[in-house]
């Protein structure tokens, strides 16, 4: 018998290339980290949606690495539809507060992760 994990459905959903969020179907109201009940209500109505991946710049820093390996950024995005992610945006070391961005799913060493980039640039 497997267990149920939120974590490895989430991980699963991005390896078929699908960056899916969370919500309870009762409140609607969408939430990020992968979970058995609704942060604040406590609700288990849970389904997966798959998110529009369009978001906001809220924080950012640059990490600064000693030679050879590479500075990289490290944000926090808000979502449009309500969570708050913490990733990188790819294709640029300094990054403006209140960037638009869009989501994608790049695979790593590790697995499948959701970075952002520039919405600009997609246009």
């Amino acid at each position: 018998m497997t267990q149920f994990s939120p974590e490895r459905e989430f991980f699963a959903h991005l390896a078929e290339g699908r960056f899916m969020l969370q919500r309870s179907r009762a409140g609607g109201e969408f939430f990020f980290y992968p979970r058995v009940v609704a942060p604040g209500s406590g609700a288990t109505d849970l389904e997966w949606v798959e998110a529009s991946g369009r978001g906001t710049v809220y924080s950012a820093t640059l990490v600064r690495q000693k030679p050879p390996a590479v500075d990289y950024n490290v944000v926090l995005v808000d979502l449009e539809e309500g969570p708050r992610v913490l990733s990188r945006v790819d294709g640029l070391l300094s990054v403006p507060i209140g960037l638009r961005v869009q989501a994608r799913i790049v695979q790593e060493d590790a697995g499948p992760v959701v970075v952002f980039v520039a919405a600009e640039a997609l246009a």
